[in-house]
């Protein structure tokens, strides 16, 4: 299997290879030649594997179709150690919890930092250890987070040896958890670095650092962000284990709704529906920052700049720049390298939007690839997280409340509905309070982490500038 850039770059590469790698060389991002097919044989083979040897062989089999550059012995020993009962708190890692009709959560919170992001870091810290040991290599990871990446990242690569980690991330913007999880690590190799501005800020200067060629291969940067294909590579594998639980029979269909801001998470949708996972629709929830809402609803996409992007109650999608839709686009327009540059290498650069609305392939987004999608707002989520309490006895995130508002709008009759769940309440427990009048549960081995000391560097937005801190690290 090898991989291709977005934007047209005549290079083809393998896995190991774009793992440490992060963007191409022309800017654009990875995916493989073809996405494997699974048919009916096989897709009774994964849901034998699931039940019978669980997650971690699942994701082994699947794994397998993309990765053929690391021994087959050696990655299966990767997805045993990392997704085990141990560091998931489930043998099922990912178990569906039943809200009403047809309608369920997948719960995918139960890793280390208590997100969704877990479920693919913890399988990158890995795989990052292995090759860079295979290799001989040191590796420095610059990442952007809006909340959980950042955790997830840090918790997945703490103590490993050979990777330093410097994870930007929107100063004053994240949760006061989101911001005690990441900032009280420690750790040597973990370096955090609150930037004055936005996620989006914060994902421009990983882009300007990762398009500086001499600088990335001289102190090794990768990325763990995901744009990372890796990451999203791990992320294909729960929904390939959601529809297995949902379902008894292949030719049953499945929808997914996606709380999305990055479009990493749905993304790994597109991919597992491109391989032949029978997904109905897959529906992205936003919160007050629409702009994947708006291209849905009318083909124009339009990112914001920083004074117009929302701070919010599920901030980690406060995100006006979503790096992942690219993969999709490339796609949608029949992998069509050079018209993706001149959308997201050119217009984007120039005007900040482009228009596909008159594009007879923007039909196909809902027709033949089953996108659709909503919108939250603040009084959405509160009253959805009260009823969902309410009706149910269950707490949940403010994101998954975005996905539980959206999904009810987009079921069909017959047809299971899995809202993916994104984080646990607690990283976002003024919310909670302020929609159930009391605090979230708190994990015990989290007490008082607010009040633990911070190691964090406060920075403009300036890639310049981090540029500089990240030489001093590593000189």
């Amino acid at each position: 299997m090898l991989y291709l850039s977005t934007r047209g770059h005549p290079d083809r590469k393998h896995f190991c290879d774009i793992l440490l790698e992060g963007l191409a060389p022309d800017g654009g991002l990875y995916l493989p030649e073809h996405y494997p097919q699974v048919d009916g044989a096989m897709l009774t083979r994964l849901r034998t594997a699931y039940h019978e040897q669980g997650y971690a062989e699942l994701a082994f089999q699947l794994l397998s179709l993309y990765i053929d550059d690391i021994p087959v012995a050696d990655l299966k020993a990767l997805c045993a150690k990392t997704y085990t009962a141990e560091v998931f708190g489930t043998g099922e890692i990912v178990p569906l919890r039943h809200l009403e009709d047809s309608l369920w959560l997948e719960a995918l919170s139960n890793g280390p930092t208590l997100a969704f992001k877990d479920m693919a870091m913890q399988l990158l810290g890995n795989l990052f250890e292995y090759e860079l040991a295979r290799r001989g290599e040191q590796l420095n990871i610059l990442g952007a987070t809006s909340g959980d990446t950042g955790s997830a990242a840090e918790y997945a690569m703490r103590g490993k040896a050979g990777v330093r980690v410097f994870m930007t991330s929107p100063h004053g913007r994240m949760s006061a958890f989101q911001q005690a999880q990441m900032f009280s690590l420690q750790d040597e190799n973990i370096h955090n670095i609150a930037i004055e501005g936005v996620f989006d800020d914060c994902q421009d200067i990983v882009k300007a650092v990762s398009n500086d060629h001499a600088f990335k291969h001289k102190y090794k940067i990768g990325t763990v962000n995901s744009i990372n294909w890796a990451r999203l590579l791990a992320q294909v594998v729960y929904y390939f284990a959601g529809y297995i639980q949902a379902t008894e029979e292949n030719h049953e269909k499945v929808s997914f709704t996606v709380p999305s801001g990055n479009f990493g998470n749905v993304c790994a949708g597109h991919v597992a529906r491109s391989m032949g996972l029978p997904i109905d629709k897959l529906v992205v929830a936003t919160n007050e920052n629409d702009v994947l809402d708006e291209f849905f609803r009318t083909g124009v996409y339009r990112v914001r700049g920083s004074a117009d992007t929302h701070e919010t109650s599920s901030p980690s999608m406060d995100i006006s720049k979503a790096s992942n839709f690219e993969r999709f686009v490339f796609d949608l327009l029949g992998r069509d390298g050079a018209r993706v540059q001149a959308l997201f290498g050119d217009a984007l650069a120039r005007e900040g939007r482009f228009d596909l609305s008159a594009d007879p392939a923007f039909a196909d987004a809902a027709a033949r690839y089953g996108f659709v999608s909503g919108k939250s707002t603040h009084a959405d989520r509160l009253a959805t997280i009260r009823d969902t309490f309410q009706r149910f006895g269950m707490t949940i995130d403010t994101h998954t409340a975005d996905g539980v508002k959206v999904a009810r709008a987009h079921t069909t009759p017959g047809v299971p509905m899995l809202v993916l769940e994104t984080a646990l309440p607690i990283k976002f427990a003024e919310t909670i309070e302020e929609a159930l009048g009391h605090a979230p549960d708190r994990p015990a081995k989290f007490a008082g982490i607010e009040d633990l000391p911070k190691r964090v560097q406060v920075m403009p937005a300036d890639a310049d500038v981090v540029k500089a801190y990240i030489a001093r690290h590593c000189d």
